[in-house]
């Protein structure tokens, strides 16, 4: 199999393009017992430039995983479009899928083989050469910080920062140009967390990636991010950099994020 190449793309476009995106479910009123429309991205609009680091800070169920899966063609928008590289999401789905790779908190595996085995078949599917990849894949986890041993290891015998690491080593294996990352540092502890955030710093430097990072971590989003967009209710309520939102509602991000979401992460109901 051949490795896939990336289309050519016009210098200008960038990297995503959200447009009055629309998305909602329905769900059972827990008092009157009946069915309700709920919007969980209401008319969002968007433009990353490449190699942008774009934070989206939001409490559970303020949108951003739905936000996250409408990006990553997981999800069709009830309205507005959404591009990758100038890709529409719906017209050309395949397309956008090899110039994404997602990392969430929930990683999927089949958990009965080893991490190598997992990390073959996902990069068979890109037509990554064996070898290359498991080349890839030692020094990705040995800068990660999981020896090397374990890789032979099957997944559910890994904890849940062990198989985070692989997840993005899975995602950067296949050499993604826009990396969209739900919550990758859950579960890891304070030195897994900031060696996977360093490491993707890196990736911005060596692999001209664009990446987007739903995350709870205020210092996080202050470390890694560009740009900050705080959502609530299925919209954005203020975008900007870090030290633009400081400057403009006063004091440190998180106390930027209580003015205008108005109550604690986990006091909000799971998303």
């Amino acid at each position: 199999m051949k490795q896939w190449q990336m289309p050519e793309v016009a210098p200008t476009v960038p990297a995503l393009l959200v447009d009055g995106v629309k998305k909602s479910f329905r769900e059972r009123d827990p008092e009157t017992r009946q069915w309700r429309e709920v919007d969980a991205v209401s008319n969002i609009s968007l433009t990353v430039p490449r190699k942008e680091i774009l934070g989206i800070l939001g409490p559970n169920g303020s949108g951003k995983s739905t936000l996250i899966r409408l990006m990553a063609t997981l999800l069709v928008p009830d309205s507005g479009r959404v591009e990758v590289f100038g890709h529409d999401v719906l017209q050309h789905r395949m397309t956008v899928r090899r110039l994404i790779n997602r990392v969430s908190v929930e990683a999927s595996f089949f958990k009965k083989l080893t991490a190598e085995e997992n990390l073959a078949y996902a990069t068979g599917l890109y037509g990554v050469p064996n070898r290359q990849a498991q080349r890839g894949a030692r020094e990705i986890l040995d800068r990660l910080g999981l020896p090397e041993r374990k890789l032979k290891v099957p997944l559910e015998q890994l904890s849940r920062g062990q198989q985070q690491k692989v997840a993005i080593a899975r995602a950067l294996l296949t050499s993604p140009t826009l990396m969209l990352l739900d919550e990758p540092t859950t579960g890891l502890d304070p030195k897994s967390r900031r060696e996977v955030q360093q490491f993707i710093l890196e990736v911005r430097k060596t692999h001209d990636a664009t990446i987007v990072i739903c995350t709870h971590d205020m210092d996080e989003a202050d470390r890694l991010c560009d740009r900050v967009a705080i959502m609530a209710g299925g919209r954005f309520e203020a975008v900007g950099t870090s030290t633009e939102l400081k400057s403009r509602y006063g004091g440190s991000l998180e106390q930027v994020f209580f003015q205008l979401i108005g109550s604690p992460l986990e006091e909000e109901a799971a998303e």
